[in-house]
This record gives structure tokens, C-alpha cells and sequence, in this order.
């Protein structure tokens, strides 16, 4: 399928990346030639350097064979005006990405409506929903919501002296009944999609999908449940930390944030009345003892450092936190992370290319069959769809 990408920065690179190893013909448009080279030497992508709001670039580009363009550069109202043009000029499916908080859910569906947007992607939000799910089930690693959010696959490591330890999962089933089912085991850099027979052991870590009351149910026979997460901490008042401060508001939890930009804190302070903000650097381990780290029940990471982000978190292990939870975009960041300790790992950049991903697979729709939710599990090691089948007019009549 041919796709058009405007904006190769973080997020842009990674969707370009993840596309074109899914097999499509990408065409990559950024202002600055220096990206670019270093696109295609990384990438098997064609490249156009200019404004992708410039007729003549998009004409270059080949807009009007594209069954999907997609807007990522830094400006919202330059995304929204670029699929604007794309979609005039040719280009089938626009997808552009729009983060500022001011735009309401009334605003951005006016928007989609009149520009005839496809798709609105908010990485910022997309992020702060994942994190906020970790934050309900603290016991996991990792939480994807399926069906709308009445079903869940968490991430669990099998600890030292877990009843989980040499229990085949057959005899788990027997000992724990309930609806839920264990689905892929990743042990070391091995990854299995086990039998009744396989047979757990410490350090596993294990794929459990079921509705969040089973999950809940499965914690607590297995004597894992940790207590609600009342008091958060923060570092970095990004876009990202202001979404997931308002949904932990909303579900009675205490938020503190931390951000070194005075004026950041101004901004953030206004829009959240019920949430403390501190003005300072959350690298200075005294400021954080004063903001409670101690006795806080989850530490978010959230600088626009993978560095800075690490090392806080190491620290905040440290003190016991926990919940500890760490922003890294880098994926050799992410292991070496892993390697630390620390456990719970978020990259807002792969979350929103899982998102493309799944928009251009549907697209195809080669199996007759709508996808509606794509997760990349386990160090992207496996895949979990959730999929609408549909008639397929071809079979009818066959058996």
C-alpha cells in the first residue's frame, strides 16, 4: 500500500520505521534534508524535502496513488491543513496528529467532519491511558484494554517464591479456577505461546488476558494484590503528565508534579487546581524526599530525557516505591533499563505506531476482517489483535 508521511521527528521516524517493515511503499516528506538522509540510509523509503502544506511537494510525493497519508510534524494546525490539502489532491485516508489539551472531543470531531479527516491521533492522551491502566493494576507490568475496556491482557512477573513457580498450567486452572486464560509466556529472550502441560518458573513473565473483575479475583487468590495507588508522583509536567494527573484526579488519587520550567508550572497549576505543583529539578534527590517519594504508592518519569528518566526511576526503586514507572523512547534504552530493574517501561512513540500500523492493516483488509485493537506484548515479541469479522461475499456457499 502506498502511505505518505509528513514529519520525520521521533514519533515520525518510528511509524516510518514500523511501516515500512510491515511491507508498504513510504514516502517520507520533512523540511530539513539532513533527516531525510538519515531516513533513507536507515529505511528502504522514497524522500521529499519541503513543506508538506506546498501542492508541489505533495504532487512530488506522488499524493494522489496514496491510500494513506499521515501528519506528524510538530504543528497541529499544520497537520490538520496538510491532510486538508493531501485529501483534495488525491490522497484516499488522512490521518494527522493533533496533542494541544484546548481541543475538546466536540472540537476535534467538528474538525475530523469538516476537513474530512479519517483519523486524529493524540499521542500525549494515548500515553496517559496506558499509564493510567498500569496505575490500577500496580502488580502488573504492562496493561492493554480490549472490547472497548471490558477486557484486559496484563504483563506479570513470576517472582522468587510465587505459588506460580513449577505449577504446569493445567494444574494452576484446577487450583485457581476462573475465566481467564495465560496465552504467552516470555522467559529470557524466549518467547512461548504455551500448552496445558508448560510449566512455569521464576522470572517468567507471564500474558494474562481476562476481564479486569477476573484479574482482580486471580490477584488476590494468588495473594499478589497490591493496594490502590492513592498518591502519585511526577516528573516532568509534559502533555503527557497533564492527561494522566487529570484521569488520577478523577479516580481520587493525589498527584504531585514536579517540573523545573517556572512558567510550565504556572500553566499546569491553572489547569490543575486539585494537583501540587512543585517548581524545581526533579534530579535533586532532596527536593524529591520533600515531595514525598517515600511515601508515595507510584513515581512516573516523564522528562523528555530517556537519561534523566532512567535514573530517576532508579532512584525511586531505591526508596521502595511501588510502583515505579519509566518514559523511554529509545530502545536500547529500554534494555539496558530492563537489565536495572526497572520493570514497567512506556515509549508514547511505539504506542502511536502500533496505532498507524493498525489503520493500515485494516485498510488492507486482506482477511475480510476489520481490526480494531493492535498491541505489540512481550519487547514487541508478540502480536495481540482484536478483529471484526465480516462477510466475506466469496465464501458464500462454500463449507
Amino acid at each position: 500500500m502506498d502511505i505518505v508521511i509528513a514529519g520525520c521527528g521521533k514519533i515520525g521516524t518510528t511509524v516510518i520505521e514500523s511501516l515500512s517493515n510491515e511491507g508498504h511503499s513510504v514516502t517520507a516528506i520533512d523540511k530539513s534534508s539532513d533527516t531525510l538522509d538519515r531516513i533513507s540510509d536507515m529505511y528502504d523509503v522514497m524522500t521529499v524535502c519541503g513543506n508538506a502544506a506546498d501542492c508541489d511537494v505533495l504532487d512530488e510525493a506522488a499524493i494522489d496513488k496514496a491510500e494513506l497519508f499521515v501528519a506528524i510534524t510538530d504543528s497541529d494546525e499544520l497537520n490538520m491543513l496538510c491532510c486538508y490539502i493531501a485529501k483534495k489532491m488525491g490522497a484516499k485516508n488522512t490521518i494527522a496528529r493533533i496533542r494541544t489539551p484546548g481541543y475538546t472531543e466536540k472540537s476535534l470531531g467538528f474538525l475530523r467532519q469538516h476537513l474530512d479527516l479519517s483519523v486524529s491521533v493524540n499521542p500525549d492522551r494515548l500515553a496517559a491511558e496506558e499509564l493510567y491502566n498500569m496505575l490500577k493494576i500496580p502488580s502488573a507490568m504492562n496493561v492493554e484494554t480490549f472490547s472497548r475496556r471490558n477486557f484486559e491482557m496484563i504483563e506479570l512477573k513470576v517472582r522468587e517464591g510465587s505459588i506460580l513457580c513449577r505449577k504446569k498450567l493445567m494444574e494452576l486452572k484446577r487450583k485457581f479456577p476462573g475465566e481467564y486464560l495465560i496465552g504467552v509466556v516470555r522467559r529470557g529472550d524466549q518467547t512461548y505461546i504455551p500448552d496445558g502441560n508448560f510449566e512455569i518458573l521464576e522470572n517468567d513473565i507471564i500474558g494474562i488476558t481476562a476481564s479486569h473483575t477476573e484479574i482482580h479475583k486471580l490477584f488476590k487468590a494468588l495473594g499478589i494484590m497490591q493496594r490502590q495507588v492513592k498518591s502519585v508522583l511526577i516528573v516532568g509536567a509534559s502533555r503527557t503528565a497533564y492527561y494522566l494527573a487529570k484521569m488520577l484526579i478523577a479516580g481520587g488519587s493525589n498527584v504531585t508534579i514536579v517540573e523545573k520550567d517556572r512558567q510550565r508550572c504556572h500553566e499546569v497549576s491553572e489547569k490543575l487546581r486539585n494537583a501540587v505543583i512543585i517548581h524545581g529539578d526533579g534530579a535533586n534527590q532532596e527536593l524529591l524526599l520533600e515531595a514525598g517519594i517515600e511515601n508515595a504508592d507510584a513515581f512516573v518519569s516523564l522528562t523528555g530525557m530517556d537519561e534523566e528518566n532512567i535514573l530517576l526511576s532508579y532512584y525511586a526503586n531505591s526508596k521502595n516505591v511501588p510502583k515505579v514507572i519509566t518514559k523511554i523512547n529509545r530502545k536500547e534504552f529500554a534494555l539496558i533499563s530492563k537489565k536495572m530493574g526497572l520493570e514497567t517501561i512506556i515509549s508514547p512513540k511505539s504506542i502511536t505506531a502500533d496505532i498507524f500500523i493498525r489503520y493500515a492493516r485494516a485498510l488492507k483488509n486482506s482477511l475480510g476482517s476489520k481490526i480494531e485493537t493492535l498491541y505489540k506484548l512481550m519487547d514487541g515479541t508478540v502480536e495481540a489483535l482484536e478483529f471484526e469479522a465480516q462477510n466475506d461475499p466469496n465464501m458464500q456457499g462454500s463449507h
